[in-house]
């Protein structure tokens, strides 16, 4: 589906139909699907954490519906294998040489599914596809298709057969969303949508994979004053130096924020990014980066806690944020 260039002048509005499209299947989540668009208009992965149930998987299988763009789903199991996820070389006796067969990473969407249930190894497989945008076999690098984007999903760590993610990989992905149990109202109405026929097999592409790599590129020209620039790093900081936390936002974090802050401002229609931007996207972005310490976790304090305690801190920055004309 080619969208007309007349409608595509008009990325908001694009976007604002992808949303509205999306919340046909996903109810009552306008916030979650706009992070998950934010995230993706700056090429991150994203990692989503709920218990079974809620609606994690759905919620990318109505992305790939929505972006036509190749689509992977990866089931996460403890004896999955690392070469399951990229392929690997195989002996063709009639040409006498070994050929690559591609696995399933080598898509435009990918939907790791329960990732915490797979091993440290296979885990640590997806660590050079996320951030390199290629994959090793037998020695021959290979690239990915672009866009490419990692959406994987992951129970509570409490729950049996899950392993911890490494800090290493969390601080890949580039926002932790949740989506929470939906309010009897919603829920009501997902019963009705689903009675006769799933909403899911209606939606159609609204955007092909070359326009919307065109709006990440528009994206990433918003301006960032340096006053908020210097908002971003006070954050980080004082994570770094807080006493509840062993583990602080690392600089790749204080660029993920500042992309992320660029994109929202983007989605609003605006050609600069203003503090609140940065403010509604701190938690998501920065908090599955962090590490309590052991007296903070013994006291149920939470890195959501932390970073909302340093935001309404933070002096917000007063000057003007349009660029100069």
């Amino acid at each position: 589906m080619q969208v007309h260039s007349s409608y595509f002048d008009k990325p908001q509005e694009v976007l604002e139909r992808i949303i509205y499209q999306m919340e046909k299947v996903i109810i009552g989540k306008r916030e979650v699907i706009e992070k998950l668009l934010i995230a993706l208009l700056c090429g991150g992965h994203v990692l989503l954490e709920d218990v079974p149930g809620v609606g994690k998987t759905m919620l990318v299988r109505t992305l790939a519906r929505t972006i036509d763009c190749s689509f992977k789903r990866i089931q996460c199991t403890p004896d999955l294998l690392p070469s399951d996820l990229t392929g690997s070389s195989m002996y063709n006796q009639q040409t006498g040489r070994f050929e690559f067969r591609p696995g399933p990473l080598m898509a435009n969407l990918i939907l790791a599914d329960e990732l915490n249930r797979t091993t440290p190894r296979t885990q640590a497989a997806l660590l050079e596809a996320m951030e390199e945008k290629c994959i090793t076999v037998d020695g021959e690098a290979y690239a990915l298709p672009e866009p490419f984007f990692i959406l994987a999903t992951q129970n509570p760590f409490e729950f049996e057969g899950t392993f911890l993610l490494p800090e290493a990989q969390l601080d890949r992905f580039f926002m932790k969303l949740r989506l929470g149990y939906p309010e009897p109202g919603e829920e009501i109405e997902l019963l009705n949508r689903v009675a006769d026929w799933h909403p899911l097999t209606q939606l159609r592409p609204l955007l092909l994979p070359e326009e919307f790599m065109t709006m990440q590129k528009d994206a990433q020209r918003v301006h960032v004053d340096d006053a908020i620039k210097s908002y971003i790093v006070q954050i980080t900081t004082a994570s770094r130096q807080h006493p509840h936390l062993a583990l602080g936002a690392s600089p790749r974090a204080s660029i993920a924020l500042m992309r992320a802050a660029q994109a929202r401002a983007f989605m609003s229609g605006r050609s600069y990014v203003i503090p609140d931007d940065v403010k509604q996207l701190t938690v998501p972005v920065l908090a599955h980066r962090l590490l309590l310490s052991a007296d903070a976790a013994l006291s149920y304090t939470s890195c959501e806690a932390v970073l909302n305690g340093i935001l309404a801190s933070a002096p917000i920055p007063s000057r003007r944020y349009a660029p100069a004309q």
